[in-house]
């Protein structure tokens, strides 16, 4: 599946504040994630990311 910066994905499991959308901003080795609902960012690697993301909800 392809990812673009600006997409909303859902994650498998939900973030502490209980949102599961996340926005991409950044793809390449690594993915940079925001949150929807709390707008915490972190940052995964592209592996641990591509298994994490369930669904594309909006595409950019």
């Amino acid at each position: 599946m392809e990812y673009n910066i600006g997409d909303i994905v859902r994650t498998k499991k939900p973030h502490p504040c209980g949102s599961k959308l996340w926005e991409i901003t950044r793809v390449g080795v690594d993915f940079k994630l925001k949150c929807q609902k709390c707008k915490h960012v972190v940052v995964l690697d592209r592996q641990k990311a591509l298994k994490a993301i369930t669904k594309i909800e909006k595409k950019a």
